[in-house]
């Protein structure tokens, strides 16, 4: 097998998690491009709508199951639902999260519990429900989405409970990696820097001296250049990592 061959994904499903917009979308497409069958995971119908009809405009297969990735019941009919229609399932992408941005003597009980669902007892659930099924298949690959505020604390603003979350994300991650390993299952994480989407101001200039101009690359990055590196996680490009977070970030986190 060729080295580009090796990122094909051709005949395998991936199942994205908060896969109807932003990041997510932007994997899902390029896990099709790829030649993965997609699912959408996401609570949103209608931002649902749109994200298939740009993948099966561009000829990948793909669907969509509404789900909370906070309920486990929700969890487990994903996956069931999955196998259903697909028959099989390769990768799982953790990527659903949520983001309080508060100084920690003002996060509240119900903002901290909030984060930490869906940024880390989510990705737990999720990779406890897809981990079975990869065992007992002998093979599989997990790709959490972390952040590099699982290393930094970011300024100006303020969010421990979203700092503490990825950082946990990081380390299950090896945990989970270190035990599945002699099932031949693998777990990473990408572990993104300042990435343009919708629901992130990275252009704002209040931001623009911490975001921007403190990164060696002194730019945000996009979508379409960090996906690439999801597909590279989730394909046979990168059979022998495992427990590893691939940090994205411009060089943001070499000072």
């Amino acid at each position: 097998m060729g080295a580009l061959e090796r990122f094909s994904l051709s005949g395998r499903v991936a199942v994205v998690t908060g896969g109807t917009r932003g990041l997510g979308a932007g994997f899902a497409a390029a896990l099709g491009d790829a030649g993965a069958s997609v699912v959408l995971v996401g609570r949103d119908e209608d931002a649902a709508e749109g994200v298939l009809k740009s993948l099966r405009d561009n000829d990948i297969r793909a669907e969509f199951v509404q789900a909370d990735v906070t309920v486990p019941a929700d969890v487990e009919r994903v996956l069931a639902t999955t196998l259903d229609r697909f028959g099989r399932v390769d990768v799982l992408v953790n990527n659903a999260g949520a983001c309080v941005h508060a100084p920690a003597l003002d996060v509240t009980p119900e903002d901290w519990r909030s984060v930490m669902d869906v940024n880390l007892d989510a990705v737990w659930t999720c990779s406890q429900v897809f981990g079975r099924h990869f065992v007992e298949q002998g093979t599989g690959t997990i790709v959490n989405i972390g952040s590099m505020s699982g290393f930094i604390v970011n300024r100006p603003q303020w969010q421990p409970a979203y700092n503490a979350s990825k950082a946990a994300v990081h380390h299950l991650t090896r945990s989970l990696a270190a035990e599945w390993a002699p099932y031949g299952v693998r777990v990473n994480a990408l572990a993104p820097g300042y990435i343009k989407t919708d629901m992130s101001p990275v252009d704002d200039p209040a931001f623009r001296q911490h975001w921007i101009e403190d990164a060696p690359m002194q730019r945000y990055g996009t979508v379409e250049e960090l996906a690439p590196a999801v597909v590279f996680l989730a394909s046979d490009a990168s059979s022998f990592v495992t427990g590893s977070v691939l940090v994205a970030d411009g060089g943001y986190t070499t000072f």
